[in-house]
C-alpha cells in the first residue's frame, strides 16, 4: 500500500500518512510525496480544502528510527533538507487542516504546525522531542511554533522536547481543539465540508495568504490595511460576491465561480 493516500470528495480532499504499521513513523519518500500531493490539489479546482491525518493508531510517530544510531548519520549535504515537505502546508492556497487523531511526535508534531487549524486528539501523547535526540526540531518549527503559540511557549516545548497531551496544547495556543480520538476526523471533515460549500474560493485564498505572509514578513498594520484595500477592490464587483449575498438571502448554498487555477494572482511581497 502506498505511504500517502489521497481521497476527494465534495471539496475536500484527506491526506492520510498511511504506515499503520510503524505508527506512520516519518520516512523521505513519505516526505517527497507529500510535497507532491500538496502542490497537486492546490492545483486542483475541484479541491476547495485539506485535511491532513494518519492512519489509526496515530498521527505520525516521527521520523523512523529503524536505522538505529545511523538514523541521523551524516548526509549528502547538497540533498538533505531539514524541511522535507516542499511546499509546507502553510504555502499552499488552500486551507490545511490537520486532524491529528493520535500521537504526533518530532516532524508529526512539526508538520501539523504548518497547517492552519488544528484539531488533536485529547489523551494522545505529542512533543518535538529532536533536543533529546541529538538534532533539533525541523520544518520550520523554530517559527512556526513561536508564530502560532509565541516565543515563551516555543522555548518551553523546543528547548525542553518534553511531552503533553491535547488539553495542554489547546492551552498553550498550539491547537484550536481537543476531543476524543475517534472524533477528531469527523470534525475535521466537519470543518472542511463547510468550508468548502460556504467559503469563496478565492476569498479564502486571498486571506490565507494574507494571513501567513503577514506573520512571515512582520507587516505592519498600516500595510496590512492597505493590502486589504487592494485585496477588496479585486473581489468586489466579481460574481463571487454578488453570490455570497444572493445565497445568504436566499437561504441557499453558494455557487462559487472564480477558479484559482486561471485567476491567481500573488500578493505583492508573496
Amino acid at each position: 500500500m502506498s505511504d500517502l493516500l489521497v481521497e476527494i470528495a465534495g471539496g475536500v480532499a484527506v491526506v492520510t500518512l498511511n504506515r499503520p504499521e510503524r505508527r506512520n513513523a516519518f520516512t523521505s519518500a513519505m516526505g517527497r510525496a507529500l510535497g507532491q500531493a500538496y502542490r497537486e490539489l492546490d492545483a486542483d479546482d475541484a479541491v476547495r480544502v485539506l485535511v491532513l491525518t494518519g492512519a489509526p493508531p496515530a498521527f505520525c510517530a516521527g521520523a523512523d528510527l529503524s536505522g538505529g544510531g545511523d538514523t541521523f548519520g551524516s548526509p549528502d549535504s547538497a540533498a538533505f533538507s531539514a524541511s522535507p515537505v516542499d511546499p509546507p502546508a502553510y504555502a499552499l492556497r488552500k486551507p490545511v487542516i490537520a486532524a491529528v487523531n493520535g500521537h504526533a511526535i518530532g516532524i508529526g508534531m512539526t508538520l501539523a504546525m504548518q497547517a492552519d487549524i488544528r484539531i488533536l486528539a485529547t489523551d494522545a501523547r505529542y512533543a518535538i522531542p529532536q533536543v533529546r535526540l541529538g538534532v533539533l526540531p525541523d520544518a520550520t518549527a523554530h517559527w512556526t511554533v513561536a508564530r502560532v503559540a509565541g516565543m515563551a511557549v516555543a522555548a518551553d516545548i523546543l528547548l525542553s522536547g518534553r511531552a503533553f497531551d491535547g488539553a495542554e496544547a489547546c492551552r498553550l495556543g498550539l491547537a484550536s481543539r481537543s476531543l476524543p480520538a475517534a472524533e477528531v476526523l469527523p470534525a475535521a471533515l466537519e470543518m472542511a465540508r463547510d468550508m468548502a460549500v460556504n467559503t469563496a474560493p478565492m476569498s479564502a485564498a486571498l486571506c490565507k495568504r494574507l494571513l501567513w505572509d503577514t506573520a512571515i514578513h512582520g507587516y505592519h498594520p498600516s500595510y496590512v490595511a492597505e493590502l486589504e484595500t487592494e485585496l477588496h477592490l479585486r473581489v468586489m464587483g466579481r460574481p463571487d460576491a454578488a453570490e455570497g449575498v444572493h445565497a445568504r438571502l436566499e437561504h441557499r448554498d453558494p455557487v462559487w465561480s472564480a477558479r484559482l487555477s486561471a485567476e491567481w494572482k500573488d500578493l505583492p511581497d508573496s
